[in-house]
């Protein structure tokens, strides 16, 4: 905002103007109907229902995911009910040649991108072969480090960028993610270079306990995209068509030659931060997810589509029961895995085996064959 001549220049009015631009981007509301007829949605019947029957997946999964770990047959567990339409709904706007570097909430994601729901069991106990990915399935295993995902595909989007491949990076972190050095870093980076990167933020609005308005004073997290030059957008990441449409306009202009963009999905987890302790009961009301249940990415999803005859209790029924299916079928062979051994990890840690670790490996040989 270009102050006149003989006026001063306001950079408080001038922040207030650059945040005021930031509304919510929106297609579908809470009640599952089309309040923006203006955005450009090509998806056919069939590809609705796919990407709703894929949501209503992904919530089995996460139940199932969260007895199993109560039963002390996962390890490490971040819920993700509630983040459907953030997670499902971008991920359906990718391409297989596209790469995804995900955050730990982010196995949906990968899982649907090609990697095998057993071997992603066996990644959240911690074993090896879970992070072994097959040939073709652009992924990297689920990031534990908060935020350093980011850092990492500013780096696989130039890789791409370098050798004319027509395909993006992604990554998701959440809005405690957007706290960190790597994610400024990450964006700087792949905005200079114009990188085919997508860098999705689902602000949850806690970054385990810690409200997003302690984390920062900005109004939103998409306007931080802007100062490192990137298109960057807030959208209603319990809308899947709204974070579909985003995500599809964001991969575009990516292999375009336009470089990133960066999306806020506002969204909620309904369950703790992870099932290793948190208990959300200590900073969230019951108020707050009651209201945020009214806004269930499913619910909406379901009202829409049978408005539209292309869902129902059946449809539904069935797809419940082929999710349980699936995964019982796929924690029996997790659980079929051979135990882990301390010198299986010390053989596929190094193509050349140092010194230090061949002592350290007869050791542990000589302690596993007793």
């Amino acid at each position: 905002m270009a102050s006149k001549k003989g006026q001063q220049f306001d950079p408080v009015a001038n922040l207030h103007e650059i945040e005021e631009k930031f509304e919510m981007f929106q297609i579908l509301n809470e009640e599952g109907e089309i309040v923006n007829e203006s955005a450009n949605l090509d998806l056919s019947d069939e590809e609705l229902v796919e990407l709703m029957s894929r949501m209503v997946f992904t919530r089995i999964l996460d139940q199932r995911s969260i007895s199993l770990n109560r039963q002390g047959r996962l390890g490490f567990y971040a819920p993700t009910a509630g983040q459907e339409a953030s997670q499902i709904a971008s991920h359906y706007a990718l391409e297989k040649e596209d790469y995804i570097l995900p955050g730990y909430r982010d196995v949906p994601q990968i899982v649907w991108h090609g990697l095998p729901l057993w071997k992603a069991f066996l990644w959240s106990r911690g074993h090896f072969v879970g992070g072994q990915v097959p040939e073709g399935v652009n992924i990297l295993a689920p990031q534990i480090i908060i935020g350093a995902q980011y850092v990492q595909t500013a780096g696989v989007a130039l890789g791409m960028q370098k050798r004319g491949k027509k395909a993006v990076a992604v990554t998701y972190t959440g809005d405690g993610g957007s706290s960190q050095g790597d994610f400024y870093e990450g964006i700087n980076f792949a905005g200079a270079f114009k990188s085919p990167a997508i860098f999705i933020v689902q602000n949850n609005q806690y970054a385990i306990s810690t409200p997003r308005e302690l984390q920062t004073a900005a109004s939103t997290i998409a306007q931080k995209g802007i100062a490192a030059g990137l298109p960057s957008i807030q959208v209603d990441g319990m809308d899947p068509l709204a974070v579909y449409v985003a995500t599809r306009d964001a991969r575009k202009r990516a292999v375009a030659g336009e470089g990133p963009s960066l999306i806020e999905t506002i969204c909620y987890r309904y369950g703790p931060h992870t099932m290793a302790g948190d208990d959300p009961t200590r900073y969230r009301t019951s108020d707050t997810d009651s209201k945020w249940e009214k806004k269930d990415p499913i619910v909406r999803f379901r009202k829409y589509l049978t408005e539209k005859g292309l869902w129902s209790e059946e449809k539904e029924a069935e797809v419940i029961e082929k999710a349980k299916e699936e995964i019982k079928a796929a924690i029996k062979k997790a659980d079929e895995a051979p135990k882990q051994k301390v010198t299986d990890l010390i053989n596929i840690m190094n193509e050349e085996m140092p010194a230090n670790l061949k002592e350290q490996y007869e050791i542990y040989a000589q302690k596993e064959s007793k």
